[in-house]
């Protein structure tokens, strides 16, 4: 699994739709686990922060993905 890829995938999905985009608001890891059932439960956090940088500040997500790439290299 390409961790930039699904991450695009799910900001996608989140700011694609507007009643999605403020339910991820509400309940980010609920929303991500609803939306993306494959990923494993561990990755959760990391992915809800990433998107949460990608969606509000482009620029953090460089060391963000850097992080989440440890969890699905194992």
């Amino acid at each position: 699994m390409d961790i930039k890829e699904k991450i695009n995938e799910l900001v996608s999905k989140v700011t694609g739709d507007e009643g999605l985009l403020k339910k991820f608001k509400a309940d980010p890891k609920g929303t991500i686990k609803d939306i993306a059932d494959d990923l494993p439960d561990d990755a959760i956090e990391n992915i809800v922060t990433a998107i949460k940088a990608k969606i509000g500040d482009s620029s953090a997500i460089g060391d963000l993905l850097d992080k989440a790439k440890g969890l699905f290299s194992k």
